[in-house]
């Protein structure tokens, strides 16, 4: 399946409104009434995805000004094709200048022999904000995860902030050096935030990038823990 999804969001000179929000299943895109003059839109999965042989491609272009929470409403299920192809989700995300983004999916949990790669790339003007989250979980309960590869690539006024690629489901995933048997990796990104200092406990760190923002690391046993230290840190 192949299903390409967009959204945009302008600034009035009031208030944000939604200039384009076209869904394509299972990438389906509901928006609701916000209190204040952003506006807030949930991604919902209207059917299995992503499934091995899916190529799945999620637009977002927020306009100067303006500001949009996009957040999910349920986990999604990286499952195995039928004869073990690979799955592919890319995020293509614009914020443009004095404009705001939270994109916050929920957790992304990866069955027995999927194959799955996630991207995220985010161009950001100078004095753009955004604030993103993944969440990670390999496997369902007593269940082997198969293989994902997650890659973050973030530029803010042309500079790049953050070039990351993580590859998890392998036998190396209990070793001390990757995720020393944790089930949970969750990463938080923050960029035109307040400078936060370099911070870690048990099993968490904040690392400010050097191009600016803050990038926010926990390995836990299970998401709700995962979570749990970014609200804590925010």
């Amino acid at each position: 399946m192949k299903a390409h999804a967009r959204l945009t969001a302008c600034f009035d000179g009031s208030r944000t409104v939604l200039r384009e929000l076209r869904s394509m299943a299972p990438l389906t895109l509901f928006p609701r009434r916000g209190r204040g003059p952003g506006a807030v839109v949930h991604l919902v999965n209207s059917a299995t995805a992503p499934l091995g042989g899916d190529d799945l491609l999620l637009t977002v272009h927020v306009g100067p000004g303006a500001s949009l929470r996009l957040s999910g409403v349920a986990a999604t299920l990286a499952l195995p094709g039928l004869h073990g192809e690979p799955s592919l989700s890319t995020v293509d995300v614009v914020v443009e200048p004095g404009g705001s983004l939270e994109y916050l999916p929920e957790p992304t949990v990866v069955t027995s022999r999927a194959r799955h790669t996630a991207v995220f790339r985010g161009e950001l003007a100078a004095d753009a904000y955004l604030h993103t989250r993944e969440v990670l979980v390999l496997g369902r309960a007593g269940e082997a995860p198969g293989s994902l590869t997650t890659s973050q690539s973030v530029t803010r006024g042309g500079v790049p902030v953050l070039r990351q690629t993580l590859a998890v489901g392998s036998a190396l995933d209990r070793s001390l050096a990757v995720l020393a048997g944790r089930r949970v990796l969750a990463t938080d990104l923050v960029v035109g935030g307040p400078e936060l200092p370099a911070e870690s406990g048990e099993w968490w760190s904040r690392t400010p990038l050097a191009a600016g923002g803050t990038l926010t690391t926990s390995l836990a046993p299970d998401a709700v823990t995962a979570l749990s230290v970014f609200r804590a840190l925010w």
